[in-house]
This record gives structure tokens, sequence and C-alpha cells, in this order.
């Protein structure tokens, strides 16, 4: 392997666009610096940040005492009519996400010489550097802010540039400039159009070096002046008014402020390494330049796009998980409200968390998922007229009321939502031993949902199985059904039949159906014949038993293994969304199909998904910004590499062709144990490992999923490293 490489990147040009800046986030606050030497816009996010629309009061509606109602007309087919007599309203999109506002930083027109942006996916410092001067930004996981700092740059008027793509102009917004003690502060108020009594308030300090600081109290453009200073330290926070105020602002130098965050940023990213070998020629290119050619530079793009990736997700958890946007967005008009989408892009964004040794990031799903669930109560209460626990498909991150569907996306009948959502904090506590999680929250909820699923489960059907109705599969429709409403999606029976055994409930279990093979020999969508397949669509809910679940598996189900992966392979790509390539890839990696893993990796890599910030699109071609793929795509290269379970260690289950070699550091696994190295040559027949686990134990080592070759069973002892050096070649 190479020498140890710089974990960043950078661009010889400003960003051209906010997609193109490069990101900086702290779980609650982002920033997007554009890098721009004359006139500088550094776009401030805080995750909390929803313009209101009406969905801040919205509740899941009263429909519980329609159930048995809806069943007959479903089991009769006439599921389109009663669920129609349900859509009473225009659909009600969650509230949308938006940006706080930018700070402008206008700098004197000098020659640019030597310029250079870059981002340290170490230190998560977003630095812009020409002639000598430069500037850095960076979001304090410590102190909660936004630090920016200016070094040399020649005067600087600062403003709060509130007028970004989409901003309201009806909203009432007031900026005002004023000294204090040591510096002066730019203090923006918005309140939202309306009448609701919503807005937030942005502080940005001035602290100033040397020369002199001075206010410009206009009405229309507040501003601060340095002039003449060695230094200036912007400090800027965001108050979203439906939280209690901030904490006082830290009274730290910048040294101190860095040094603060670095203390609980860098361990964080440091504890994984990807190494695939990648040319150190390649590696010293912008990012820009390994997105244009990535069939040239695929080593060195994979290993960016694994360490931007992780780099991100650690970003944007914090206060809650990553949205579709991850914390970061630069137009009031964010696609799909900006919402955290729950039938399939959350789970996707996070899968990597648990192995990639985040914790954070579980943490942060952990924080979101206990601030809902009196939400969710209520959700099956009023839809179902149940007891338990029903999720919603779209979240702003506040309310968990399950009010955004329609007739076409009847997602207030999805089910499965709560043991979705669940399903990373397993991952989290398998990993991480967090017996206190599991205690408080985890079990608890799953207990709750089980209970949800003994009270809905009241029909059965000729063979005494029982049924899941109302059924639905995330987004897709029964080839010919006029209506996305049917019985025993394979998603609601999966999630039914886990949580009831992960609950000691194997009665109830038991009498579940089994899932449907067609007659194309594939796993069927829905375990009911008259909902046949249609496989042209963007989500693969149908595999959930495969990934995340793990139930279908080749080494354990392999007849039913064969069954998901010709499934997978007849699924279309439909309108070739990111978060459709990757979910195929990781339920490829599951099913040992390095074949399909690579082509699905390939769509997305030259499909042209990803910005120069490395930042991602929702569709080909750079359109919709969304953090699917950036924060997805590493979880696909850990499934490729590594698969485990409380007893099971799975070494390299589908190793692309993109991945003859390489070196993995510091991946975690479901049997409490890390993976310190795993070193692999394909070319050379060559496999070493080092497993360190935390607690005594005894484990099964796979290489590979063939069923017919003998796993190593190994007694692991607490803190003692244990090598494995292992053939590929022989069985």
């Amino acid at each position: 392997m190479n020498s140890p490489r710089r974990r960043g990147s950078w661009e010889p040009a400003p960003a051209a666009r906010w997609e193109d800046a490069f990101l900086t986030g702290n779980g609650t606050h982002g920033a997007m610096a554009h890098g721009r030497t004359r006139d500088e816009l550094i776009v401030v996010n805080h995750h909390l940040l929803l313009r209101p629309n009406g969905g801040e009061q919205a509740l899941a509606p009263d429909l519980a005492g329609q159930l048995e109602d809806l069943r007959d007309a479903v089991l009769t087919g006439r599921a389109r009519e009663a669920v129609a007599r349900q859509v009473t309203a225009p659909l009600q999109w969650v509230r949308p996400f938006h940006p706080a506002l930018a700070l402008r930083l206008r700098r004197p027109a000098t020659p640019v010489g030597g310029y250079r942006r870059e981002v340290d996916h170490r230190t998560g410092v977003l630095a812009t550097r020409w002639d000598g001067r430069y500037a850095e930004t960076f979001a304090s996981r410590a102190d909660d802010l936004i630090v920016h700092r200016e070094v040399r740059t020649g005067a600087v008027r600062l403003t709060h540039h509130w007028q970004l793509d989409g901003a309201p102009e009806e909203s009432d917004v007031r900026t005002t400039a004023t000294a204090e003690p040591g510096g002066a502060v730019l203090r923006t108020d918005v309140r939202y159009p309306g009448g609701s009594g919503y807005g937030y308030t942005c502080w940005t300090h001035v602290r100033a070096t040397g020369g002199t600081l001075r206010t410009e109290d206009a009405t229309e453009d507040a501003a601060v002046h340095a002039e003449g200073c060695a230094e200036v330290l912007l400090l800027t926070r965001v108050h979203p008014w439906e939280d209690p105020p901030p904490p006082a602002l830290p009274d730290h130098p910048y040294p101190d402020l860095l040094e603060r965050h670095l203390a609980r940023h860098t361990p964080a990213y440091d504890r994984v390494d990807l190494d695939l070998g990648a040319p150190e020629e390649h590696r010293a290119l912008p990012g820009s330049a390994l997105l244009a050619d990535p069939d040239t530079h695929r080593p060195a793009l994979l290993e960016r796009l694994f360490d931007a990736g992780r780099y991100h997700l650690l970003s944007s958890a914090g206060v809650l998980p990553p949205r579709l946007t991850g914390l970061w967005t630069g137009s009031w008009d964010t696609a799909w409200s900006g919402a955290l989408t729950c039938d399939a892009n959350l789970n996707l964004q996070v899968s990597s968390a648990a192995a990639a040794a985040l914790p954070e990031v579980g943490l942060a799903h952990a924080a979101f998922v206990a601030r809902q669930l009196d939400d969710w109560r209520s959700n099956a209460r009023r839809l179902f007229g149940l007891p338990g626990l029903v999720a919603p498909a779209h979240t702003d991150g506040r309310s968990g009321h399950a009010y955004h569907y329609s007739e076409d996306h009847p997602l207030h009948l999805w089910t499965a939502g709560a043991h979705w959502l669940l399903q990373p904090l397993l991952d989290h506590v398998d990993t991480t031993g967090d017996t206190a999680l599991a205690d408080t929250l985890v079990r608890p909820a799953l207990a709750e949902t089980a209970d949800f699923y003994r009270a809905f489960l009241t029909r059965t059907g000729p063979d005494g199985r029982l049924l899941l109705v109302p059924s639905y599969s995330p987004e897709n429709t029964p080839l010919g059904a006029d209506s996305p409403i049917s019985v025993n999606a394979a998603m609601d029976l999966a999630a039914a039949r886990h949580t009831l055994t992960a609950t000691r409930d194997h009665r109830t279990a038991d009498r579940l159906p089994p899932y449907r093979v067609n007659a194309d020999g594939a796993l069927a969508e829905w375990a009911w014949p008259a909902a046949p397949d249609h496989q042209q669509h963007r989500h693969l809910s149908h595999l959930h038993p495969v990934w995340p679940l793990g139930e279908i598996n080749p080494l354990d189900t392999p007849g039913l293994a064969a069954a998901a992966r010709r499934a997978l392979h007849l699924r279309g790509s439909e309108n070739h969304s990111a978060h459709g390539h990757l979910h195929r890839a990781l339920t490829a990696a599951r099913l040992g199909d390095a074949d399909l893993l690579g082509e699905a990796l390939d769509a997305v890599l030259r499909g042209r998904f990803f910005h120069p910030s490395l930042m991602s699109s929702h569709y080909p071609g750079l359109d919709v910004y969304n953090a699917d793929a950036a924060h997805t795509l590493p979880g696909v290269l850990i499934e490729a590499l590594l698969h485990s379970t409380p007893e099971r260690i799975v070494l390299l289950p589908a190793p692309p062709a993109q991945l003859p070699r390489g070196t993995v550091r510091g991946l975690r696994t479901r049997c409490r144990t890390t993976l310190t190295t795993l070193d692999w040559d394909t070319a050379r027949g060559r496999v070493d490992a080092v497993l360190l686990a935390d607690t005594d134990r005894s484990v099964t080592v796979h290489l590979g999923t063939d069923p017919d070759r003998p796993p190593l069973h190994l007694d692991l002892r607490a803190g003692h490293p244990t090598p494995l050096h292992l053939d590929p070649t022989r069985s």
C-alpha cells in the first residue's frame, strides 16, 4: 500500500453554484463556502429551520373507524375507492427546510494567484488560499457555532445576505449592526410570512486583531467594516424561535476554538480508513478532475468519495440524522421539502454508520426516534384505532405525525415504518454494546411495535395464515392494479415477523405467511397472488428481508437467496435515482452478487451524480441536490468488504471488479469486534485480517458467501488481536 494520504478534497476555482460549495457541519449548524476572493458567500444552515406551511399543526387523519371497511374493500378488489374516501384534502407537504442566510464578505479587488480552495475531512475546516491570503471556516462540534477567520485579506465588509434563491419577499426581515466591547455584532431577525409567529435570529459576532471595526446600521444595508486588521474572527449562530435561546457565546481565541472542535471531530473521523492503492498522482488531483474521468481514476475517486461520504454523514448528524440534503441547502425551494424521507432514503443514508464506526450518527438517529414516539403513538390510534407505533414516511424532523399522503401514494397506510426506523438502532446497539440505549429506547419501542402488529393482525386467509391488510410496498403499485394498497407486502411481512420474533412472540410470528416466489423464480413484492410484480420501479422494499435484515442470505437460506437475487436482476431502474442504484448495491452485497454491485456502482460513478463539493444529486446529470449517493456510497463499499451478525463475520462477501485490492482499517462488526485491518489482493489470492474483540466471544468467520466453503470457528479474547491469513482460491 502507499504512504498515508491526505483526506480531503480541493478545487482550483471558486464554486460556480451553491451546489459546488464545500461543506462543514456539526450536526446542528452547517456552512457552505463558495471560496470567492472578492465577494465571498458562506451560506449558513441550521438543521431545525423550517418554514411554516400548515404542517406545524397537522395530525394524522382520524380514520380508525374506517379500518374494517377498508380491509373488506381491499380483499374484494375495491382498494382504490376505499382509499379515495380517506383522501379528502390536497397533499400536505411537511414544513420545508431552508437556509438561514449567507455571510457576505466583500474584499478589495486584487490580482489573484496561487488560488486553491479545499476541505479537510479530518478537521472539518474549509479553506480558501491565494497570494499569501487565506480564509477558514468550520462548524464547531464543541461550541455549536460557525467559526470563520480572515487572515491578511485586506479590508472586509460583512453583511447578512438574506435574499437567497426562493426567499419569500413577504417575510419581515430586520438586520442591525452594533458595536460591542471588543468587537461588533451583526444581527438578523426573520419573521416568516403568514402570521404564524415563527421565525429565527442569526447573530454574527465580529472580533478583530489590530486595525479598526466600524458598524454601518443602515436600514437596508447594515454592515460591519474591518480595516487594517491582521485577523478578523466571525462567530455565527442561528436560533430558531421554536427552541430555547442558545447559551452565551464562548470567549476563546481562534486556536482554542479550533482545538476544542478537533478534540471531538478528528477522533471520530479517524476511526476508519480505506486505502485502495490509488496512484499518488491521481490522489493529488482536484475532485472535479477525478469525477470527469471516473474509469481512469477509479481507486482514487472511490477513496475520496468514501472519505467525503463519512465526513458529510458525521457532519450532518447531531440534533437530527441527515435530511435529504444532509443539513445543507442554498435554496428556499428545496426538493421534497428537504424532509427526512423515511420509507427508503434515511435508512440508506445511515447504512454505514454502525460498521463505519460513527456511533454519533446512531445517537442522532436515536434522539430523532425518541422525540417522535408520542407522535407515532398518535398515528397508530388515529389511523388504525390501535395501540403501538406507526411512523410517518415523511417528517420535517420536529413532527412525527403521518399527514403527508395522497391517493396515488397512500403513505398513511404504511405500517412497517416503525420497524424500519428502529433497525439502524439495533445495528448501533449490536455494534457498540450500548445497553443503556437498548433498555431505555430500542427494546421498549420494539415492544410497542409488536403491540401494534398483534392488534393489527386480525384477518386470516383461506389457509388460516394471518393477513397483513391493508398493506403498502413503498412507493410501488402491483402491475395492472388501480391502487398501491394490497395484501401481504413483503416488506410488511418482514417487518412484522422480525418485530414479533425479536420480542419473543414466536407464536404470532409463525402464523404469518411465507414469502412468495413468483413464476419467474423471483421473490415477489407481495405474498398475494392477486398482486403481480411491477418491476420498473426505483424502490426495492420487497428485499427488506435481505437488506438490512439479513433474514434471507446465501449462507442460511440459499433457496430464498436465489429467488431474491432473481428479483434483484429483474428490477428496473425507473428514473435512475441515486437511492435506487445504491439500494440495489447494498442488497447485491448481502446476496454475494459482486457483478450486480459493480454495475450499480458504475451507474452512480458514470452518471454525474457528484458535484465538485462531493455532495451528490438525486438524478443523473447533477439534477436535484441530494445526499443519498454521498452518504450511502461508503455503506456500499463496506458491505462489499464486510458483513456481520452478532455471531458471524463475513469477509469480502461481494468485492466488485472495481476493488481488486486494498486495505480497510477500523470497521466495526455486530459481534462487538473491530476489524482492525482487512488487507486483500484478489489477483494474488491473499486476504489478511486482524480481529479485536471488545469481550470474550465465539464467532464464525466466512470468506465470501459460498455455503459450501467451511467457515473458521474462533474463540476471541477481549483485547487480544487475532490475525487471519486466508486464501480465497481454496475451499
